[in-house]
């Protein structure tokens, strides 16, 4: 994956709120897995008054040159019942400490007093603050969209870290356990082992993208919450085999972005439906 430091056009938060419970499924996941083939990611504006056309025609306006595709993660709150199953899953693909959660499951509250419960991966923003203050390159993005680390290039000195408006990256402090070996060296795509004295982060399970596998977070859903999706075929899927027509899914039920007054313009998208807020 080419790397590139392109900011990308700043685009418009959708509304909060909406409370459909349906999931459409206009698409059987064999012909989501058919379709997206090769990964990539990039966020669109949403808003009620977006016909399907002009939400198409703005991701691929935002789409960096190359990229074949765009993809996004979706996180429908309405699901989420809090059981930290795709942070377990991601731990174990990535052979991560237990105090490296790089999908970390927050309780929340709500506007009535009630709680619920909101996964945070790294946000692959397409404005990635992070990126913008590393002092020797280390973090990246790829053609595709996604923020990863060079962990042969980084030099531990957590700027980034402090940059990150969501506290989604993590130092590694010691030597990482022994793990089970891989058939390759560590990659930014697939980081394992992690290294000492670096930073680690989600990567969106980036070497399994390109032959059309969910991410760890996404399969290890027991309750489908989490979909993997991709703006330029218009498609998402989740781990129960729901496929869904992607920018109707997220405008019919008002996505909306975290600190999306921030500007970094996030590629996570979350659909609410019971009143809640995810802001600050």
């Amino acid at each position: 994956m080419a790397r590139t430091n392109n900011p990308e056009e700043q685009v418009t938060p959708a509304p909060p709120g909406g409370d459909q419970e349906s999931r459409p499924t206009s698409l059987s996941r064999r012909q989501l897995l058919t379709r997206l083939g090769a990964l990539g990611i990039v966020t669109a504006g949403i808003s009620a008054g977006f016909d399907l056309l002009s939400y198409r025609d703005d991701a691929e306006a935002a789409t960096l040159p190359a990229a074949e595709h765009a993809w996004v993660m979706v996180i429908d709150l309405r699901h989420c019942d809090g059981c930290e199953s795709c942070t377990m899953a991601c731990q174990q693909r990535h052979q991560l400490p237990k105090e490296q959660t790089w999908i970390k499951v927050y309780p929340m509250t709500d506007s009535a007093g009630g709680t619920f419960h909101m996964p945070r991966p790294c946000m692959m923003c397409e404005d990635p603050p992070c990126m913008y203050v590393c002092p020797v390159g280390a973090t990246f993005r790829t053609d595709t969209g996604l923020v990863l680390v060079d962990q042969n290039v980084c030099i531990g000195c957590r700027t980034c870290m402090a940059a990150c408006p969501y506290e989604a990256r993590y130092f590694n402090w010691t030597e990482p356990a022994p793990v089970k070996r891989l058939p390759f060296p560590p990659t930014p795509e697939m980081p394992v082992p992690q290294k000492v004295g670096t930073v680690g982060k989600c990567v969106f399970c980036a070497d399994r993208l390109p032959h059309g596998e969910l991410p760890a977070c996404v399969s290890g859903c027991p309750m489908g919450a989490l979909y993997i999706g991709d703006l330029v075929t218009d498609v998402a899927t989740n781990s129960v085999g729901q496929t869904v027509q992607l920018s109707t899914f997220l405008k019919d039920n008002d996505a909306v972005r975290f600190k999306e007054e921030l500007g970094t313009n996030p590629r996570v998208y979350y659909i609410l439906g019971h009143g809640q807020s995810i802001g600050a």
